[in-house]
Parts: C-alpha cells; structure tokens; sequence
C-alpha cells in the first residue's frame, strides 16, 4: 500500500469559471498521501476556433510526471488528430490519447520514469454533444434530473475483457492487479507493462486506448461530476449526484461543493492507507442550458426541494458526516467529518493472503496512488504543489 503521513494535508486548490453556456469548479486535496499527483485540465474552449469545452482528471501513480504531461498536453493532441476538424470527436479522442502515449514514452524512455495516470476526459461541443473518454479507473457522471449517468466505466484488470487482453499479451492478474502491482488496466505511461513487441499499442497488457461514450445533452441534463477514484472509492454515483444537488439546495456553490465533497470523503485516520486515504480530485460542470448562473441554482434548489428523497438510499450522503439542512435553507453548514464508509466491497490483500492468479471479478481492489497538481483552466497553466516528489513505492496504485 501507500505512503501516508502522520497527518493529512488538506489545504485545497481550487479555480473556478465560466460562460453562457457553462460554469465549473475544481479542487484538489494531497490528503494523507505523501505526494500529490493528481492532475486536472478545465478548458471552457479547447481552442480558438471550435468551441468545444474541454474537461479532464488525471489520477497519477509511480511518480506526478505522467499526470503532469498528460494535463498539459493530452488536450493538445486530441486537437492535432485528424478526425478533429471533421467533427469525428469520439476518433479523435482514441487517436489523441494514443498519439500522447506515444509521445510520453519518448520521454519517460530517456528519463526512465516509471510513472502513468488514468484519463477521464469530456468534450462539449456546439451542438450540444457530450463526448467522455476513459481509460483506467477515475470517472465521470451526469445528473439527469438527479438520476446518475455513468459517462464511463472503470477499466479494472478482473473485467472479463481487460483480464483476456492481458493474458493474452504475457501477463497475469493477482489480486486483482496487472502481474500483482497494477490495480487498474489501462492508462497513460505505465511503459512497464506495454513491452510485447508482438502486439499492438491497443493490444498490450495496459493500453491507453480509451473507450468513448457519446451523449447528446437533453433538457434534463444539469451537471456533469468527473473525478479521481479517491471520491469514487468512498460515493457511489447516485450519492455524489445527490451531494451536489443537496448541497445546491443549501446555497452552496460548486467551489464549496467539490471542497466539502473531499472532506467528507477523508478518512479520519489513515488505517494503513486505506479507503478514505487517496489523493482527491473532483471536477463539477454546470450546464446552464439557457439560464443565467444564479437561475441555474435556483432550478436545481426548486428541484431537489419539491422531490421525495428515500434517506435509507442515502446513507453515506445523509450521515453524521454529511452535510445537514440548517435552520435558514440558504445557508450550508458542513459537519467535520468523523469516519468513511466505503462506497463498494473492493478491499486490499493482507499480508498473510495467499496469492493466487484469478479469474475475472466483478470489480478489482481500489488502489492507493499520489500526486502533484496541474490545472489548466482559460487557456492558462498553473503547475501547483511543490510538495511532490519522484519517490519510489512498494507497490504502484
């Protein structure tokens, strides 16, 4: 597992923005984790001309380099393809995140590091398209009327097709990890796992080949969630929908939201870097759909108010360590948060477990990673904390 410290950082980086057709905020947290190495890219125009909105988490493991560059530059190379100007998004997602891998292992081959990321990205485009690329294991959802719409699904090596892939390409799955180490499938980097010269990039045991969900945006649509599995670990998809809609009915704004959001997500000790003990990242879109940012709110808060909720459905988001409803319903009031409930059953191997080669699971172990912080937002990058470092771990994810 993990590095963690003896206590958690949780100072948060947070930016924020917006136009007539979109508001967002994203936040990072470092945690318990010894580094930082979460990256995040917030672009409301991808370029000069297109006007697409870009958005993207990248969750590093084995050193901040991979999430870094990726930040920086996957954006770019979805750009450079092809099928980019021929409005083909979903091509031009596969190629751009195949181009970047290509381009990260020319520079990793003569530094020698060792480290990757997963890759969430949305597209917005003009005409009311969403299109989300994935590989590995952060995620992005949207609400629909409060109802969570997986926009991803997790790449884990026990998945039926990703473990076939791997034994196919050489290797194996223990515990629910590429060859015992890696607990997710595919992602940027990770060149330690893409040597088999007899296959194909998409071929290899971990591939940066995402895979893309289209959407076309319907009245109904209000926000879209994309996240590190950090958050993941500890909601499940309806329960960070219905967060951000109780919190909205409370008064808070998205930048309070994805803040309050990781505290409440935060192990209250570090249990040996278990759930509740990642770096966090969360990423919150508005889709204002014709309304002005304050009338956005307020729809959501009519909503969320007029609906009947099953609290018993709610138990982590309506816990002691949620947030509560005060007396004034235009203020939030956000309780400390005491404790954290896993949001699946995935668990670490102990020690003392035998370690066999299995068969595909329904789902794999959650993972332990680091990071540093790169945000890119208007056409700006920032490089934020300086606390990284390149330290080599027992065990990568």
């Amino acid at each position: 597992m993990g590095q963690t410290l003896s206590n958690p950082i949780t100072t948060k980086d947070t930016t924020s923005g917006g136009d007539e057709k979109y508001i967002f905020a994203a936040s990072s947290m470092q945690g318990w984790r010894i580094t930082m190495e979460d990256a995040h890219t917030t672009l409301l125009n991808i370029d000069e001309t297109s006007k697409v909105a870009f958005f993207a988490v990248f969750d590093g493991h084995g050193g901040s380099n991979a999430a870094i560059f990726a930040g920086k530059h996957l954006h770019k190379h979805i750009i450079d393809s092809e099928h980019y100007s021929k409005g083909e998004y979903e091509l031009a997602i596969r190629d751009g995140f195949m181009s970047a891998d290509d381009e990260l292992r020319k520079i990793s081959s003569k530094s020698g590091d060792p480290s990757g990321c997963t890759s969430v990205v949305v597209l917005l485009t003009p005409d009311g398209q969403i299109y989300c690329g994935n590989a590995g294991d952060s995620r992005a959802i949207l609400s629909c009327s409060g109802d969570a719409v997986e926009l991803s699904h997790d790449h884990k090596p026990s998945n039926p097709e990703e473990y076939k892939r791997i034994v196919a390409s050489g290797g194996f799955v223990e515990y629910g990890r590429v060859n015992g180490n890696l607990a997710l499938s595919r992602a940027l980097g990770d060149f330690d796992f893409k040597k088999n010269e007899g296959r194909s990039a998409e071929e290899q045991m971990v591939t940066a080949l995402p895979d893309v969900i289209n959407r076309t945006i319907t009245a109904e649509d209000e926000f879209i969630v994309v996240a590190c599995d950090g958050i993941w670990d500890c909601l499940t998809n309806q329960q960070v929908s219905h967060y951000v809609r109780e919190c909205i009915s409370l008064g808070a704004k998205l930048e309070e939201i994805c803040e309050s959001m990781m505290e409440k997500c935060l192990a209250s000790e570090s249990e040996l870097g278990g759930v509740g003990c990642d770096n966090m990242t969360v990423l919150i879109v508005g889709i204002l759909q014709g309304k002005t940012e304050s009338e956005w709110y307020e729809s959501i808060a009519k909503k969320f108010i007029q609906e009947d909720h099953d609290i018993h459905d709610m138990n982590i988001v309506d816990s002691d360590n949620s947030v509560s409803e005060p007396e004034n319903n235009h203020e939030m009031q956000i309780d400390s948060v005491n404790s954290t409930t896993p949001a699946s059953d995935d668990s670490k191997p102990s020690n003392s477990d035998k370690i066999e080669e299995t068969e595909p699971e329904t789902e794999a172990d959650s993972k332990t990673i680091e990071s540093d912080i790169t945000v890119t937002h208007n056409d700006k990058t920032e490089i934020g904390s300086s606390k990284a470092s390149n330290l080599e771990h027992e065990e990568s994810k």
